[in-house]
């Protein structure tokens, strides 16, 4: 499948940290609902043949979004985002961890904080969010999980998503 907008991935090792940038043909309205509204992350927060599936969702300062992305052959690895600041359709702060099912945080795997900035242009909306992680290692680790290759397909499908409302 051929984008028009392409993701931006930098990786710093030396900052510890991931930025990934990407304009959408979209108003900034409807881009904040579908990085803020569990029904819309579900249709493009996994990379496919994956999906995510929400098992709850609280979009508020001192909530979180707790789901699973979900193989095709019901393979479950679990993330959850703490929601830390909000200013809407603006930005979001978050922390994102892996954890189970029941959202105890996995310490074998990295975590992060980060925010997501959200920016009306000529085009529509151009969505910038950093992450960045206490130690290098945990940065690679993020990378060897092939965190660009899936962020990519991510949003890729964010805007085939978006295409559909033309």
């Amino acid at each position: 499948m051929e984008t028009k907008n392409k993701t931006k991935v930098v990786k710093d090792l030396k900052e510890k940290s991931i930025l990934v940038a990407r304009e959408f043909n979209a108003p900034i309205e409807n881009v904040w609902r579908a990085y803020t509204e569990s029904e819309l992350l579900e249709k493009w927060w996994a990379p496919q043949p994956w999906k995510a599936v929400t098992k709850s969702m609280n979009f508020e300062v001192g909530g979180f979004w707790l789901y699973a992305m979900v193989s095709p052959e019901n393979e479950k690895h679990w993330g959850r985002m703490n929601y830390l600041a909000i200013d809407r359709h603006k930005s979001f702060d978050i922390e994102d961890v892996f954890c189970d099912e029941e959202g105890i945080v996995n310490l074998e795997f990295p975590s992060s904080t980060g925010k997501s900035v959200f920016t009306q242009t000529n085009n529509g909306t151009l969505v910038e969010f950093r992450m960045n992680y206490p130690t290098e290692k945990d940065l690679q680790m993020t990378i060897d999980m092939g965190f660009e290759q899936g962020i990519t397909a991510c949003m890729d499908q964010l805007e085939v998503y978006f295409s559909t409302f033309k």
